[in-house]
């Protein structure tokens, strides 16, 4: 019988695949790797490497078939026949993060950010800013492969990573548990098609404690089905002309604009 309090794989350990990822992840004293996956093709001095860099850092090596490793890595052209899962020690389901006491505040909803350098840039920005999670959906946003790994400077490994569905079930969940959702739009026009009325701009918001923020994709923004949860819009001043801010900007200011707040850390 299943474990309903088990955790997958996927919300424990971020994967990195290809020889020179791989050997940085066990060259990492600050690292945790779990296993390596090599493929049962690989031989000569490269693999010989990954296995002697395994063996010194106390890591199992697993063999399995080059496809197995190609599934498991998600990306057939780049993984060389090698990946390692690492774990990500505070990421965890959105649902058992919400279970906890006391629950993290405040928290980023990733909606349709397709981009992984916009990703790896909002954990970078949001784990530096102290904030409590980084509603990470499974689907519709950029997997958290080594190039997210990448744009965050690694930081990505120590970010506080919430992962459920989709952002539809993030915003449900987080409603559901008490959370003031907001999202930034602007007065001109919204990522749903339509413009918002009475959006406050941010630094003349009051948000709660337990406060949500979703930031939408580059190109769509916040879907409709997520913005029916929306209590409150919220627009960045912009005093020059320029139109938007790329999201991981909006991120930036958003994240330091709560650390000002005293809600972070």
């Amino acid at each position: 019988m299943t474990d309903p309090t088990a955790v997958s794989p996927k919300d424990r350990f971020l994967t990195v695949y290809g020889r020179k990822p791989v050997l940085e992840a066990l060259a990492d004293p600050e690292l945790d790797v779990d296993k390596v996956i090599l493929a049962d093709v690989a031989r000569g001095p490269a693999a010989a490497e990954i296995q002697r860099a395994a063996q010194d850092a106390g890591v199992p090596v697993q063999r399995a078939s080059a496809h197995r490793v190609k599934v498991l890595a998600g990306n057939g052209k780049q993984d060389q026949g090698v990946l390692a899962d690492v774990v990500a020690p505070r990421m965890r389901p959105l649902d058992h993060a919400l279970g906890e006491q006391p629950v993290p505040t405040p928290v980023l909803v990733l909606d349709g950010i397709t981009t992984p350098a916009n990703v790896g840039m909002i954990l970078r920005t949001a784990t530096a800013a102290g904030l409590g999670g980084i509603v990470v959906p499974r689907r519709g946003v950029a997997a958290l492969d080594p190039l997210v790994i990448k744009a965050s400077a690694g930081v990505a490994f120590r970010a506080p990573l919430l992962r459920c569905g989709t952002a539809l079930d993030a915003v449900e969940q987080l409603t559901e548990s008490g959370y003031t959702v907001y999202a930034l739009g602007s007065e001109d026009s919204s990522s749903t098609g339509a413009a918002h009325s009475g959006v406050t701009p941010l630094f003349d918001a009051d948000p709660p404690p337990r406060s949500a923020f979703v930031l939408g994709g580059e190109t769509d923004g916040v879907d409709s089905t997520v913005a029916n949860y929306v209590a409150s819009w919220l627009s960045i001043p912009m005093p020059g002309d320029v139109e938007s801010l790329n999201v991981s900007a909006a991120a930036a200011v958003l994240c330091f604009d709560l650390v000002r707040r005293g809600l972070t850390g």
